[in-house]
């Protein structure tokens, strides 16, 4: 090749090589524009192309009541969007524009938080980016909203023209509003998770097992094809019983604020089955309102105080160091334990001097107990504690709720010189009336509930079953704690039973007693650590028990109430007792059945005053009511249709049931005496329309009755009691 022939082809390189690389730095501008100023829009168009695998949630599983009463349930909610690309592929952007306005107004009427003309810029905003995926409202809605929008214009059009869509989420319901919230539990919204209590421990039961969809296009439209359909979550029944919950959460509530508690706690067992049937977690608020924050009743790891004491004159007993006839020297009130003081709550007034072993848990003589434990335990403490677990306060009862401990009761070890290791000379006497040790209420209640249920330690259940469509597909029995058939001897448990009524009967737990029945337990009162500061420091809080069973003569349930509160006055028995007392009467009066006869007397009015009317249906009710009726035809309310008439009271505590004259249609009937649904049904059957005003039966009728019915009339009815 000749020089002159290098020198041509030169440029023509050096012109391809400028040309590559301006395409090069076009692509790469093109990339870095689509990566950022046009991610958003390409994001939603992926997000709406084919997918395979798309996972479907199922609908999470219901939680019930012991009587199977929804508490907890699923229902669904709504994101609504707006497609706009949709709207103009479906060539409707004149009818959009047309009805803007309208879209608006509606939008508004709906969620009034926002202007029509907010709703407006909103809107053109998201079409002028002719956004796939552009929200209408920032919240999920629920399915009486969702349907409300549906029915504007344009967006009550299908999907395909009017490009209104929605994302569905299962939203947690609970009927009964915050009644047992922290023990039913709670989901995170925004991610459809469990968050707390039996939400999250059963979560794998409740939420079922995803399914898988894949998108396809077809004919110019996205389908989705199901690969695996979802399997629904089961249900849990819980041993909640609603009435009582309601009622133990209103009488702790209404104690703490009278009392000003920051903490309330109550839990109702049943004897036999270890049932919780109530549980109630009240802590006040900044904004001073009680409400349940966290499960304090399964994960406080607090001093008992008093009510540890009944477990401390078991284990004398049972090891047979002491017997009920034991006297004990309580002094004046103050007695010195190895260089610290023992106080008796009385001990301004002198104390209580020599009492018998039962008077000591009786008026909860912190001397007392710890006097006769002191006495027999001091040179093998080991031996006391032992004790302790054999009465099943230790035990890990494998709670359902996250955050739930079992207690904290240090065992004593004695070192290869005879001392005992991490062990003081007061540690006993002070462990022996509630201190030293650490008790969730719900280990303390377990204890109580096992003395009512002679001796035999019942696992706390809260869930019964787990169902399905009906069907039980799982079953918790109630559960025995292995090794606790028998909490102590046969003859100490009764002594002890005794006692516990006598506290209530003739102690200081007689404000949770009752006059209808006999109520068994024990008051509790202790001073709470701060931590290292101790017991001293600034305000004195105070754990404030009543730990028992109802009714004593045969235990159905057992019952523990605890308060937190601040400095004086504080008494378990004076403040924890009434709330035991409104518990147990309102429990055992749901389960009362009176006889009608018992409150006759001379002035009662046995038969009702019955409206007239259909006398065919007040047959029917007087009937099933028990009470004796007189009538002039035969026929039966489940099939016949309506006879009027009228109904007297006759002399012999019947009702009289006449028969009126057969009503002519054309003509306005009298419904004089009615109530309003029969009144309402004859007249309306008959073309007119009605308006009523008061309540109780038709006193007067604005159209005369035999009047010839026109069509518009509109008959006013007056009723009254």
């Amino acid at each position: 090749m000749s020089k002159f022939d290098h020198k041509k082809i030169m440029p023509r390189y050096s012109f391809i090589a400028i040309l590559m690389t301006l395409i090069a730095v076009v692509v790469i501008g093109k990339t870095l524009y689509l990566m950022t100023a046009k991610r958003d829009y390409w994001m939603n168009v992926a997000a709406r192309q084919k997918r395979d695998s798309v996972s479907v949630k199922p609908m999470r599983g219901n939680i019930l009541s012991c009587d199977e009463q929804l508490m907890a349930s699923s229902l669904p909610e709504f994101k609504l969007y707006m497609d706009f690309n949709a709207l103009h592929e479906a060539k409707n952007d004149s009818l959009w524009e047309e009805k803007l306005d309208s879209i608006c107004q509606g939008l508004h009427a709906i969620f009034p938080e926002k202007s029509a003309a907010s709703f407006r810029r909103h809107l053109e905003e998201g079409r002028n980016r002719q956004s796939r995926h552009w929200a209408l409202w920032n919240k999920r809605v629920d399915y009486n909203t969702y349907s409300e929008v549906r029915q504007l214009p344009v967006f009550s059009l299908s999907k395909y023209k009017s490009g209104f869509h929605t994302e569905e989420f299962n939203a947690r319901q609970r009927p009964y509003g915050s009644l047992a919230g922290r023990t039913v539990g709670d989901m995170f919204g925004a991610k459809d998770t469990a968050r707390c209590g039996l939400e999250l421990s059963y979560d794998s039961i409740l939420r079922g097992s995803n399914g898988l969809i894949h998108r396809r296009k077809v004919l110019n439209r996205f389908l989705d094809i199901m690969d695996t359909p979802p399997i629904d979550g089961a249900d849990i029944v819980t041993t909640i019983d609603v009435g009582m919950q309601d009622l133990a959460e209103r009488a702790v509530i209404e104690q703490l604020k009278e009392i000003n508690g920051n903490v309330g706690v109550a839990i109702v067992m049943e004897v036999s089955t270890g049932d919780v049937k109530a549980i109630v977690n009240m802590q006040k608020c900044v904004d001073g309102e009680y409400r349940e924050i966290k499960n304090h009743a399964v994960s406080d790891l607090l001093e008992p105080g008093s009510v540890f004491k009944v477990a401390s004159i078991m284990t004398a007993l049972d090891d047979g160091f002491v017997d009920t006839t034991y006297m004990v020297n309580t002094g004046g009130g103050t007695w010195p334990m190895y260089g610290r003081e023992m106080r008796d709550h009385n001990w301004r007034r002198g104390g209580y001097g020599v009492i018998s072993l039962p008077r000591t848990l009786e008026v909860s003589s912190n001397i007392g107990v710890s006097r006769i434990i002191d006495q027999f335990y001091h040179n093998d403490p080991e031996k006391f504690v032992r004790g302790i677990y054999r009465r099943g306060l230790a035990l890990d009862f494998r709670i359902p709720l996250v955050g739930s401990s079992s207690a904290k009761i240090r065992m004593p070890r004695k070192a290869p010189n005879g001392q005992w290791l991490n062990w003081s000379n007061t540690a006993l006497p002070w462990m022996s009336i509630g201190y030293e040790t650490q008790i969730p209420p719900i280990s303390t209640l377990a204890f109580y509930n096992a003395i009512a249920n002679n001796g035999c330690m019942m696992r706390p259940r809260f869930v019964k079953k787990v169902m399905k469509n009906g069907e039980t597909l799982m079953e918790f029995p109630p559960e025995v704690m292995k090794g606790y058939e028998q909490i102590c001897k046969p003859k100490t448990l009764k002594e002890i039973q005794t006692i516990l009524e006598h506290v209530v009967s003739q102690g200081l737990g007689k404000k949770a007693g009752s006059a209808s029945f006999k109520v068994s337990g024990k008051t509790g009162t202790a001073q709470m650590s701060k931590g290292a500061a101790g017991y001293k420091s600034g305000t004195t809080d105070y754990l404030l028990s009543f730990a028992g069973y109802f009714p004593s003569e045969a235990p159905r349930y057992s019952c523990i109430v605890c308060i937190q509160k601040s400095g004086l006055p504080a008494s378990g028995g004076g403040m924890c007792g009434p709330v035991f007392h409104q518990i147990a009467e309102g429990i055992m009066a749901q389960n009362l059945k009176l006889d009608v006869r018992d409150a006759r007397d001379s002035t009662s009015i046995l038969s009702p005053e019955v409206k007239n009317g259909n006398i065919l249906a007040a047959d029917y009710v007087l009937t099933h009511l028990g009470i004796g009726t007189r009538a002039e035809w035969t026929g039966s309310y489940a099939t016949g249709h309506p006879v009027w008439g009228r109904a007297e009271r006759a002399k012999d505590e019947t009702v009289l049931l006449r028969r009126a004259k057969q009503f002519i249609r054309s003509q306005m009937p009298n419904v004089v005496g009615m109530g309003a649904r029969d009144a309402v049904f004859l007249i309306e059957s008959r073309g007119v329309k009605t308006r009523l005003s008061g309540r109780g039966k038709v006193m007067r009728q604005s159209i005369v009755p035999g009047t010839k019915l026109k069509k518009g009339m509109r008959c006013e009815l007056e009723l009254s009691s």
